[in-house]
């Protein structure tokens, strides 16, 4: 699907999971663009182009976006509503990539339509290839919808 140029908005706020994300994606050949916000706050900013985010043309639209659940400011629970809750953003792919496998958490991400739910391996061979296969499948197998 690399018909053009998809954003990618990352949401994480440890230094060493974001790195080991974004070389991941590197690796894989990523053409794309990835925005990266380390906590909830600066991710609502970003998707509702607020504060330093402003102008629609630094802070445009993402094709995806990687949401933590354990982020500061605000939870990526409440990013989520407030995402999936907004006519502008619900059909933005939300994927959780968080390191909670505690099933009510699972539970209430989809039932705030979160599109996916994928939980960060320990082991970095597992890490990357979690990161190839996300990469792959929705920025290039998946048809993302018109923003």
């Amino acid at each position: 699907m690399s018909r053009k140029s998809l954003i990618v908005l990352l949401v994480e706020d440890d230094p060493d999971h974001t790195e080991l994300i974004i070389r991941s994606f590197q690796n894989t050949r990523f053409t794309h663009r990835i925005k990266h916000v380390a906590d909830g706050a600066l991710a609502l900013d970003y998707l509702f182009r607020k504060g330093e985010y402003a102008d629609a043309a630094k802070s445009p639209r993402p094709n995806l976006i990687l949401l933590d659940l354990r982020i500061p400011k605000v939870d990526g629970m409440e990013v989520l509503k407030k995402i999936k809750g907004t006519d502008k953003l619900l059909r933005i792919p939300v994927v959780i990539l968080t390191s909670s496998t505690i099933q009510k958490e699972i539970d209430a991400a989809y039932d705030n339509h979160a599109n996916s739910y994928l939980v960060k391996p320990v082991d970095f061979d597992k890490f990357t290839k979690l990161i190839r296969g996300l990469r792959c499948y929705w920025l290039e197998w998946n048809h993302n919808p018109n923003l």
